[in-house]
């Protein structure tokens, strides 16, 4: 699973957005999404555990497809690759990420919001991109992107959540949408992995909906 339309194709309906802070919660985290159907997740290196508890979700359980989030610079994209990040996510774009990205060989999902972000992204051979904040606008957003970039797939994400996770699903151009909602701080704090399993199962029961209905 070397691209990011791979990845997202796979993650499909959502892609968790994890923060975690207690390294020993990250793998029964996982497992609790991943008997939810949710074979994808995003752990954002937003503490300074993140990189010890991405290693041992992609050590423990292999079948889990692990992404490094908020990935702001070339260090941390290497950082993440060496913890066994199978791909990295950046809430936006720049040349220097593109470039180490490349020279990785490490699949990477970089967040746009204006038409001209994505034009150096596609410039970039890029066609997978982030929307965010999807919460302003992002149904807009999408509805207007959707012409004249016909070639582009979109992962919307931040402010969406069970109520309204259909309604970016139906979107020709989205891909998945990234969430984290999936596992609200009160579960994880009581270690209600039932619950989390439980949210999960809910993601992609709507999207077994939408597809019924259909795009």
């Amino acid at each position: 699973m070397g691209h990011i339309a791979e990845i997202l194709d796979h993650a499909s309906p959502v892609l968790p957005v994890l923060v975690v802070e207690n390294p020993q919660l990250a793998l029964p985290l996982a497992e609790a999404l991943l008997r939810g159907g949710l074979a994808v997740l995003e752990l954002t290196l937003r503490t300074p555990q993140a990189l010890e508890s991405l290693w041992l979700i992609q050590q423990e359980l292999p079948e889990m497809v692990v992404g490094a989030g908020t990935v702001l610079d070339a260090e941390q994209a290497r950082q993440a690759q060496q913890a066994g990040a199978a791909f990295v996510v950046s809430p936006g774009y720049t040349e220097s990420l593109a470039q180490v990205t490349k020279g990785l060989d490490l699949p990477w999902l970089p967040g746009v919001q204006t038409a001209s972000e994505i034009l150096q992204a596609r410039e970039a051979g890029l066609r997978r991109l982030k929307l965010f904040p999807a919460g302003a606008g992002g149904l807009t957003l999408l509805d207007n992107f959707a012409g004249p970039f016909q070639d582009m797939m979109f992962c919307p994400t931040g402010g969406i959540h069970a109520g309204n996770l259909g309604e970016y699903l139906a979107r020709p151009n989205v891909a998945c949408c990234g969430g984290s909602w999936l596992a609200p701080q009160a579960l994880l704090d009581a270690q209600n992995w039932d619950g989390i399993t439980a949210l999960a199962r809910e993601a992609v029961a709507i999207a077994e909906r939408q597809r019924f209905v259909g795009k």
